[in-house]
């Protein structure tokens, strides 16, 4: 039978975690509407424990509206920036050494679950109707899906962001 932690031994455990380094990831938001949504993915990104989040486009940030409601102080803890233009910003994450990888459903996408990241990555998600833009698209080395059961065809954003990361955290052995 498991015992379940008290708050304080969560605590202990969270800052003791947040001092090791980071997951050699990034992740850009392209056109994000949500400000839940994106409150939400900076929840998950803090638990994956990435090392940066990128907003783009229309993608709102700190200290905007419902961000704050849904990410819970992890926007305080989670390190962004703002960038207009994603496509500039993914141009020189490539210059940099990021293998760049959209999560979304394409031809040739490799299962979120048993894609074998090249390290360091960039995820890029995109607008919540329209999905990553071909544009960005176009600068991937990689595509990963969630690959779908029922008759959706599609999880929320920020949920889709929340299982493919730690799935690829899991994937580099972190």
């Amino acid at each position: 039978m498991s015992e379940k932690l008290t708050h304080g031994d969560i605590i202990a455990r969270q800052i003791l975690l947040s001092r090791l380094t980071r997951v050699p990831m990034v992740v850009v938001l392209d056109n994000i509407r949500s400000l839940l949504n994106v409150g939400a993915i900076f929840r998950a990104a803090d638990g994956v424990g990435v090392r940066k989040l990128f907003l783009c486009g229309i993608t709102g940030y700190p200290p905007q509206g419902g961000i704050a409601k849904t990410a819970l102080g992890a926007e305080e803890s989670v390190p962004w920036e703002y960038h207009k233009d994603a496509k500039g910003l993914l141009e020189a994450l490539k210059v940099e050494g990021y293998a760049i990888l959209a999560l979304e459903q394409a031809k040739g996408a490799i299962a979120h679950n048993e894609y074998l990241p090249k390290c360091p990555i960039c995820l890029i998600l995109g607008n919540e109707v329209e999905g990553v833009s071909e544009e960005l698209m176009q600068l991937c080395d990689d595509t990963i899906e969630i690959r779908m059961m029922g008759v959706k065809n599609s999880l929320n954003v920020a949920v889709a962001f929340g299982v493919a990361a730690f799935a690829l955290r899991g994937n580099v052995g972190l």
